[in-house]
């Protein structure tokens, strides 16, 4: 991209804000006006209301993140600074930043956040909910509002996910205008560009919006570049008060250059060497959607949504280990060949949802009941034989086809029903989903016998939840609930990789519960929101030895090998003061601590044996993640600093310390990030200027078993980000 077309908009907006505050004061009427001081600061962190689009969260823990007040990198989406508010978020640096938001909380997976239910604007956006749930869309942040995280206690209403539901919500357009315009572009370290422009408006009946946005960067390793564009258009007709209907059209689409993974030597050496030099990956999604929204009362919400998730998610890579490099060979003086993966996604969603509000005596209470329903065709190719080049090549041989070509067939019905009792000040919220459906396998592998295969999974059961809320007093908020969860059995538990692993035919979809407690509220200049949780995960997926006769071997037998639970406790507090007239400062923590360990008789295999891990600490689970910061603000000038911290953890359930020859296991150590960020603010102008990482801190965050291959994945060291902002 020509940085004419960045630096294009910027210069615009400096000399835009530089015109309308240079105008002549003779040319224009003047008054004084009595001076005065706005006495509170910007909100970053907000709670959602107890009963809010058609959802009913009261009880439950939920935070919400305001980006458009938030002083952090928004083009390169750090994770760590935009989540710094929310207690207990593990990040996982995996393919660069700025690309995809890798996250979890209490202990869970954060492989592309797939332990939520991902949402945009309501629209879940998971690639295949029961098939592979990771969501590979990936918005620019400044198309975003604000962010909605609420725990698993609060799943059975959109989705019994263990992590609970990661909503985006997007900036909607000036309705007081026919065509408005906002423009926001950035530079930064490792050839980081970045634009985006959007146009709303509204005329007589109807609202639009529409938005592009690109971003290229040359990453911080060798052999790490990206370059992701995405677009998005909305529609929406208001003929009266009490109906409307939103039709929304959102795509993005990056190409990754994979550097490849380290061995701890290398990552010891030189954390910026690559590799890999011809490994790819590309995820183009699109999702399409329509919402009707009626109040067919006063009190009556009647919300209906159709809504898909269609693309694919591409990967192309010489698929070895961290130690072994990729050479020419010398037989055919050439590279090897190497393997291509490809996952399209059909994914269909509708959702019909009821809100009612009642009264008995002078109390209101909600009703909320919904309906859901999924059609899903996961067609997984894998193990394709690619090219010898070096380019993104997603092609393979013909006449070799495909490893593996498979479908998930997955069809599913839920109803949830919760009901908002008011009693004085004290509410309750009992509620119950139902699951129904199957996932049905077909297609053929290269290596493994199709009636071996396990070709279907069924579910049908109920879930269960309770959640309460007291307020002794307006700004006092006790809150806690329990609510039961599940996680399907994925794609790649019910595939074996070779012909020496098996698959139990009658795997189970992991069940468990969430429960907290939690005390939010505020006095004075003085917030805070702490809560303790339990998160029991039962039948998780994993791996033992069987000895299979026909082979005359041992086979690793792909299973539900035992429980897990995971305690601790999210502290948030923040503290606002002033220091003079237009001074202000603000200082909060924001901290969890964990205790994450395996129960009972779970087993895995090693070294030609079952071994217990009863009582070892779960994956990638550290003991503590602390982030601690501090705001000054003067004027339309504010200025941050953050200091984040997590702790050490371990890349498999054996706890292995000493690193293995790969890097595939081994205990990664803990890190300390420091992170400033200045935002200037005028009118409609926005200036942001950050550095991330500001002593260099060598770094990584995790030993991935998957994607994008075992070993040192280097998270980004220094970095410098200005980026510009213009809304017209």
């Amino acid at each position: 991209m020509s940085s004419k077309v960045i630096l294009g908009p910027i210069l615009f907006a400096v000399l835009y804000s530089s015109y309308a505050c240079a105008q002549d004061p003779d040319s224009i009427k003047s008054a004084t006006l009595r001076e005065f001081t706005v006495a509170r600061q910007r909100e970053t962190r907000l709670n959602l209301q107890p009963i809010a689009g058609g959802f009913i969260w009261s009880g439950k823990k939920n935070e919400v993140v305001s980006l458009q007040n938030l002083d952090a990198s928004i083009s390169e989406k750090v994770p760590r600074q935009i989540f710094s508010k929310i207690p207990g978020v593990f990040v996982y640096d995996m393919d660069g930043s700025g690309n995809q938001t890798n996250i979890s909380t209490r202990g869970l997976d954060p492989h592309r956040g797939w332990e939520y239910n991902i949402r945009v604007n309501g629209i879940i956006c998971n690639s295949d909910v029961y098939g592979y749930p990771a969501s590979h869309f990936s918005l620019p942040f400044e198309a975003v509002s604000r962010i909605e995280l609420v725990r698993g206690s609060g799943a059975l209403q959109y989705g019994a996910q263990f992590g609970g539901m990661l909503n985006y919500v997007m900036k909607v357009p000036d309705t007081t205008k026919t065509i408005s315009w906002e423009s926001v572009n950035s530079v930064g370290s490792f050839g980081l560009m970045s634009t985006y422009h959007a146009v709303g408006g509204a005329k007589g009946k109807f609202i639009y919006q529409a938005w592009y946005s690109r971003r290229v960067s040359e990453g911080y390793r060798k052999n790490s570049e990206s370059d992701y564009d995405g677009q998005g258009a909305m529609l929406q007709w208001k003929p009266g008060n009490r109906f409307d209907i939103r039709l929304e059209l959102l795509r993005s689409n990056y190409l990754y250059h994979n550097p490849g993974p380290l061995t701890d030597a290398m990552f010891a050496a030189d954390p910026r060497q690559s590799t890999r030099e011809r490994n790819y990956f590309n995820p183009e999604i699109w999702i399409p959607s329509v919402i009707a929204s009626w109040y067919i009362t006063e009190n009556t919400l009647l919300k209906c949504t159709l809504s898909g998730v269609r693309g694919e998610r591409r990967s192309v890579l010489y698929d070895r280990v961290a130690n072994i490099p990729d050479t020419i060979n010398v037989h055919t003086l050439q590279y090897n060949r190497r393997q291509v993966d490809t996952d399209v996604f059909n994914s269909n969603t509708a959702e019909i949802r009821l809100l009612h509000a009642y009264r008995t005596g002078v109390k209101t209470h909600h009703l909320s009941v919904a309906v859901q329903g999924f059609y899903n065709d996961l067609n997984r190719q894998q193990q394709g034989r690619g090219t010898s080049g070096s380019d993104a090549d997603f092609s393979i041989d013909r006449q070799s086809g495909w490893g593996r070509d498979l479908h998930l067939l997955t069809r599913n019905i839920s109803l949830s029903v919760e009901n908002r009792f008011v009693l004085g000040n004290f509410s309750v919220t009992p509620g119950l989903r139902y699951e129904y459906g199957s996932s049905d396998l077909s297609g053929n592998t290269a290596y493994y016998n199709p009636d071996e295969l396990p070709n279907r999974i069924s579910r049908s059961f109920p879930l269960f939840g309770l959640n309460g809320e007291w307020q002794p007093a307006r700004s006092h908020t006790l809150y806690g609930g329990i609510s039961q969860a599940y996680r399907p059995v994925l794609f790649r538990d019910i595939i074996p990789a070779t012909i020496y692993e098996l698959s139990d035919k009658n795997l189970k979809d992991s069940r468990g519960y969430n429960l907290d407690l939690g005390w939010r509220g505020s006095a004075g200049s003085l917030k805070w929101d702490c809560t303790l949780f339990r998160l029991q995960y039962n039948n998780r997926l994993g791996s033992v030895a069987r000895y299979e006769s026909a082979l005359d071997t041992f086979v690793l037998y792909r299973t539900n090998i035992g429980d897990s639970r995971t305690l601790g406790a999210e502290i948030f507090t923040e503290y606002q003061f002033y220091t003079g007239r237009r001074t202000s400062l603000s200082v909060f923590t924001s901290t969890a601590l964990f205790n994450a360990r395996y129960l009972g008789d779970s087993l895995r295999f090693s070294a030609g044996e079952n071994r217990s891990i009863a009582g070892n600490r779960v994956e990638s689970v550290p003991d503590l993640i602390t982030r601690n910061g501090l705001t000054i603000r003067y004027r339309a000038v504010c200025c941050s600093v953050l200091y984040s911290y997590t702790g050490a953890t371990f890349a498999d359930p054996f706890n292995t310390e000493i690193p293995s020859s790969t890097a595939a296991v081994g205990k990664v150590s803990s890190y300390g990030l420091v992170d400033l960020n200045a935002t200037w603010r005028v009118r409609n102008v926005t200036v942001r200027l950050g550095i991330s990482n500001l002593f260099n801190r060598q770094y990584f965050t995790k030993r991935p078993q998957l994607y994008p291959g075992p070993g040192v994945w280097p998270s980004d060291g220094r970095s410098f980000t200005l980026s510009a902002g213009i809304v017209l």
